[in-house]
């Protein structure tokens, strides 16, 4: 019989030894104490003081968004920017969005085409990242074949060439990523810390991708300032010297043709498909002429898609990164050109390129036009997109 007393007290014991693990763990949570998140990133992630993502102010003239049903929040955005750098996302441990997508760089790539893994490559020269989400179009890659920026976010993991997460010839599909994240340490953290559990799934990850992506702003350029003071893009600015306010309106005003679309007058209507204030583009153009391959012999005339102009330099003048799909031209003045007279005919090619239906405008263009609108286009470099802290990589 003495014996009981004896049992009941251990039992006892137990459970209030349990009592305070749980309360320890609670406790742990509650005080923000995340040790496998502090032991990898220090202080430059601080989930008790998360950067701002979600209240970033943006001029009043900016009005496009294609959020969706996915707003910015702090929390998944953060989570965002660490899936955003994280080699742990190739089948080798090799390659991150990042990769692609530097940020010193406009989150562009200076070569022609990027490296993947076990030396895969990209088919097509990597899309700038700045702004993706102030423009009407909503659909992504060149070729707009991911119908949202979340449903692209994946595609370069699942990628053979790419991350390597394909399933393909020996390799683990993108559930085994998944796996392979749900065994990580700071991710445990982050993932409870952002959806009240540890689980790690695709539409998380594309969640959150998306929300750091979209994040990327740039709206501290020389145009900014101008557009500001007079809200007025036909106006000259005060703060521009006279070329780049010729370039502006050459931009700006739709060109005059003939009956053989020559142009006779009028500007260049780069307007027309790359809008200001954004400087998006319209989701109903087509083909712009460009019918390279990045590398090898053959046509791609299925590129409808491209960045906004912003950051096409930075803010010293030089040119962030190759230009086009094909990454085939490397100076705004021959970009310019080509609109002026280089231009492929192809069954997909945008009708406001063929202004008669029949020909391929010829706008004609004077030296000091072209060198006009180059100078206009520089002034879309921002600051701050190349240098803030919650756009950069948190692993040190």
């Amino acid at each position: 019989m003495r014996k009981i007393p004896i049992i009941i007290t251990s039992i006892v014991s137990i459970v209030i030894f349990f009592v305070a693990c749980t309360k320890t763990e609670t406790s742990a949570e509650t005080n923000g104490v995340y040790p496998a998140v502090a032991n990898m990133f220090g202080a430059d992630i601080d989930l008790n003081n998360l950067a701002n993502y979600a209240a970033q102010a943006r001029p009043a003239y900016i009005v496009k968004d294609n959020t969706g049903n996915n707003p910015i929040t702090n929390a998944k955005a953060t989570l965002g920017r660490v899936l955003f750098y994280d080699k742990n996302l190739s089948i080798d441990n090799t390659i991150s969005c990042s990769s692609c997508h530097k940020q010193a760089f406009a989150f562009s790539d200076t070569a022609l085409i990027s490296a993947g893994v076990a030396g895969g490559k990209t088919d097509r020269h990597s899309m700038r990242l700045v702004n993706e989400r102030f423009a009407v179009e909503s659909k992504f890659f060149w070729d707009e074949r991911a119908t949202s920026l979340e449903n692209q976010t994946t595609q370069p993991i699942a990628n053979h060439d790419e991350m390597g997460f394909s399933g393909q010839t020996g390799r683990a599909n993108i559930a085994a990523l998944l796996t392979k994240l749900q065994g990580v340490g700071y991710y445990n953290e982050l993932f409870k810390f952002v959806y009240g559990d540890i689980t790690v799934t695709e539409p998380r990850l594309q969640e959150c991708l998306a929300q750091f992506v979209r994040s990327i702003q740039s709206f501290d350029s020389k145009y900014d300032v101008g557009r500001a003071a007079l809200n007025n893009d036909r106006l000259p600015f005060p703060n521009f010297t006279t070329q780049e306010n010729e370039g502006k309106d050459l931009f700006m005003t739709p060109p005059v043709f003939d009956a053989s679309s020559n142009r006779i007058g009028g500007g260049l209507g780069c307007n027309a498909c790359h809008n200001a204030p954004e400087f998006d583009i319209d989701p109903n153009t087509k083909n712009n002429g460009v019918i390279a391959l990045a590398v090898g012999a053959g046509q791609d005339i299925s590129v409808t898609r491209a960045p906004s102009l912003r950051d096409l330099v930075n803010n010293k003048g030089d040119l962030n990164t190759r230009l086009m799909h094909s990454g085939g031209i490397r100076d705004l003045a021959t970009a310019v050109s080509h609109y002026g007279g280089f231009i492929n005919d192809n069954r997909n090619l945008d009708n406001r390129l063929k202004p008669n239906g029949v020909n391929v405008q010829r706008l004609n263009l004077q030296q000091s036009e072209i060198a006009a609108v180059v100078a206009f286009l520089k002034t879309l470099a921002g600051t701050n997109v190349y240098t803030d802290k919650k756009w950069s990589t948190p692993f040190k």
